[in-house]
């Protein structure tokens, strides 16, 4: 689907239809580079910052180079969103002049940047619980680094493939196939059955979030559409633009304000999947500055290292660990993998959390444990992590006090393990900014132009921002992956059924055809590409 493919007599000064032709000037090329340089540059200072101030000596320069083409390709991987899901934020307020293209998507660039900046990292971790535990604890190993390469690749490829065509095709929706992917072609590749291979309790979570996203958005935007014509009676607001003159004040504010909310939480909830790849390869590639969080207050030591031990003796107490008893850190790989509680689980998880505890205290400070130490006790504190969510999920049934120490004990992990270093977020930031400066014309089209069959009114482009803006940010909230792309064109859709407009029905048919295909396409595709990277 070319960019410029509406009929040639379609005149942007007489029909209100923008004029998307105009090219970015040399300054904007020269700040686009300069952003770009200076994010790289940035990038670099401060791994290099982080690992010297280890203290561990550099012996090869071979993991700075894994890591350094990881890194470019998971920013590539945000950079692609950026251009490919923002669109969707800016399509509304170009097609009611509400803001010319350029200043649009200057502004919702800067949004999502600063979305990403002040995100919590919690949908971050969200994503990465869904891949297999074993290769979360082999991030370091070949099959940690296939794994990250087949998520980046086969996200990457199928977003620009519906770039292309102009489909908004949902980047969270190819990310969770391609995870889905990886973890079921790890299980078969070791011989047990696909649906081992991934956590489906967290994946079911995640797919009712995408499911229900667009659903949400077509229908409270329709609904929100309704009740702004019985309670609002100004004709304008429901009329298409004349020409290419800017809406009434009040209106315009409205709608740059619902781009702006729309843009920041786009940032907040996307940038996060690249944040939480980005950390699995720094923990596999430089465990010694980015394993543990290494900004933890020394004095908080001494009390997890108590709370541990108390928990280790009321959990052995409560199942008394069995003479001939496998390793503990295999028997709760197997409870986290599985989900199937069996005896050996809560004194296994007891005599983990006591290892812990001799560890944090032996050392007394994280920035104390050994390099070779490092990555073994990070992979305790997360599998230690991850089992006492099972257990919580599971509903298992502890004593009151027993089952609150554990909650106490898990976010103290999880302060240790699931933490983003600012500078991951800046980078992050920028690549996704920067995406949200390109190629955003080809969907910003087909929101604008190919979902209804007249031109977007000032209530329709609001209503569905409002709703964008209000899913997201609930998303965000309780930790969920959704889908801008999916929830905004939706909306666009329940507004013009709503208010009679019709729709192209080819438009939807390839909407909904890509919305289909992305699991099962990105499944296969990240699937092939994990079992065909172990083997290099």
């Amino acid at each position: 689907m070319a960019e410029n493919s509406l009929p040639a007599s379609t005149s942007s000064s007489h029909s209100g239809r923008p004029n998307l032709n105009r090219g970015n000037g040399p300054a904007s090329r020269l700040i686009f580079v300069l952003l770009l340089i200076a994010g790289l540059l940035y990038a670099g200072i401060n791994l290099f910052n982080d690992v010297e101030e280890t203290g561990a000596p550099v012996t090869s320069y071979i993991p700075f180079l894994l890591l350094g083409v990881a890194l470019i390709i998971a920013l590539g991987f945000e950079f692609v969103n950026g251009f490919h899901d923002t669109a969707n934020a800016v399509a509304t307020v170009i097609y009611t002049h509400s803001l010319s293209p350029g200043v649009a998507v200057m502004w919702s660039g800067f949004c999502n940047f600063l979305g990403v900046l002040l995100s919590s990292g919690v949908v971050a971790f969200g994503i990465i619980s869904l891949l297999p535990v074993e290769l979360i604890l082999q991030a370091g190993s070949g099959h940690g680094f296939a794994m990250v390469y087949a998520l980046l690749f086969s996200a990457i490829i199928w977003n620009l493939g519906t770039w292309y065509f102009g489909l908004p095709a949902s980047s969270s929706h190819t990310l969770i196939g391609s995870i889905i992917g990886v973890g079921v072609a790890n299980a078969l590749l070791h011989g047990r059955s696909g649906t081992s291979g991934v956590d489906w309790d967290q994946a079911i979570k995640v797919g009712y979030a995408l499911l229900l996203s667009p659903i949400v958005g077509f229908v409270c935007a329709a609904l929100l559409l309704l009740a702004m014509k019985a309670f609002i009676r100004n004709r304008q607001l429901y009329e298409a633009p004349k020409g290419n003159q800017p809406p009434p004040v009040w209106i315009r504010g409205l709608l740059i304000l619902t781009c702006t909310g729309v843009s920041f939480a786009h940032g907040s909830n996307d940038g996060q999947k690249g944040m939480g790849l980005i950390m699995l390869i720094l923990v596999g590639t430089m465990p010694i500055a980015y394993a543990l969080n290494r900004s933890l207050p020394p004095e908080q030591i001494p009390r997890v290292a108590a709370l541990t031990q108390v928990t280790e003796q009321q959990l052995l107490t409560l199942q008394p660990a069995p003479a001939a008893m496998p390793a503990p850190r295999e028997v709760l790989t197997e409870f986290v993998r599985t989900s199937q509680t069996r005896p050996q689980v809560l004194p296994a998880l007891g005599m983990m959390l006591g290892d812990i505890g001799d560890q944090i205290r032996r050392y007394g400070a994280v920035e104390n444990i050994p390099a070779q130490a490092v990555t073994n006790t990070r992979n305790d504190m997360y599998l230690a992590s991850e089992t006492i969510k099972h257990l919580q999920s599971a509903k298992v049934a502890l004593p009151e006090e027993t089952a609150r120490n554990l909650a106490a004990v898990k976010k103290e992990l999880d302060a240790a393990t699931r933490f983003i270093p600012m500078w991951v977020k800046v980078v992050v930031a920028i690549a996704l900014g920067l995406g949200t400066l390109v190629g955003w014309r080809r969907i910003v089209v087909t929101v604008g132009e190919r979902i209804g069959k007249t031109h977007l009114t000032y209530a329709q482009g609001a209503s569905a921002e409002l709703v964008a803006m209000a899913t997201i940010g609930a998303a965000d909230a309780f930790g969920l992956p959704v889908s801008t792309t999916h929830v905004l064109s939706s909306g666009v859709a329940g507004t013009m059924a709503a208010n009679r407009s019709g729709l192209q029905l080819a438009t939807i048919r390839n909407l909904a055809m890509a919305w289909v295909l992305t699991l099962p396409v990105s499944v296969l595709l990240s699937g092939l590409l994990y079992a065909l990277f172990i083997h290099f």
